[in-house]
């Protein structure tokens, strides 16, 4: 057990390894790599979750260092894709704007830590799902330069406001369902088919309109964010 116990949070520090690399690379100027660092990191965090389930190899210092990763991978790294995206853009001092973003995931983390309330869904949205949005935009942007989201990015409203929108809906009280199965509760299950099945259809437009990968990556979790407001607007209960 002296070693299993180690998978997990060696399994978390390449999440944390990831997230570091693609902050280098962002500052580099290259989102087509930092996203892809950024995609990996998602797969540890969701693995090392995983390993620990299965080898019950469940830690206090595994906690905290998941928190302290997802940091680094899913708030200080989407913030600084988007500051980089905004690069040029006039007044200078609003590409600075989007870093709330950084600041609202670490507030974001920390009341997860404590909040026992979403141990099956979560109350705000969650930081990889904000992440992958700025993720796959900014790398969407970088490949479609003549795209109409690359000349919105170019504007200094566009990015500020999505980063700012994010960042509020990261500590907000609005629940959203989350993937853990539980037999029986009809009505996550409903949320979830609508979720997929939206996915899928976001997916075939994608392909149908020979738009960069990235693009269904953005509309799959822009439909996550849109569909839980939805719900909690009509008060649908989870």
């Amino acid at each position: 057990m002296g070693i299993i116990k180690h998978i997990p949070n060696t399994i978390t520090s390449m999440n944390l390894l990831s997230g570091i690399m693609g902050v280098i690379f962002t500052l580099q100027g290259r989102p087509d790599i930092a996203f892809p660092l950024m995609l990996a990191a998602a797969v540890f965090d969701f693995c090392d979750g995983l390993a620990a389930r299965m080898l019950h190899a469940y830690s206090d210092i595994g906690k905290e260092l998941d928190s302290l990763s997802d940091m680094v991978s899913f708030g200080v790294l989407p913030s600084l894709m988007l500051y980089k995206a905004m690069d040029g853009v006039s007044p200078a001092w609003v590409a600075y704007l989007p870093l709330f973003l950084a600041v609202m995931s670490a507030l974001r983390l920390a009341k997860f830590n404590i909040d026992e309330r979403q141990s099956l869904n979560f109350i705000g949205l969650p930081t990889p799902s904000a992440a992958m949005i700025c993720g796959s935009l900014a790398y969407f942007i970088a490949k479609t330069p003549d795209g109409i989201l690359a000349h919105w990015a170019e504007t200094p409203v566009f990015l500020p406001l999505l980063a700012i929108v994010l960042g509020l809906l990261l500590v907000s009280e609005i629940p959203m369902f989350g993937m853990k199965i539980k037999k029986g509760n009809t009505l996550l299950d409903m949320k979830r088919t609508a979720f997929f099945t939206i996915a899928v259809i976001c997916l075939v437009v994608t392909a149908v309109l020979r738009f960069n990968w990235s693009f269904a990556i953005l509309l799959v979790f822009s439909v996550y964010v849109l569909e839980n407001c939805i719900f909690a607007l009509f008060k649908v209960d989870q």
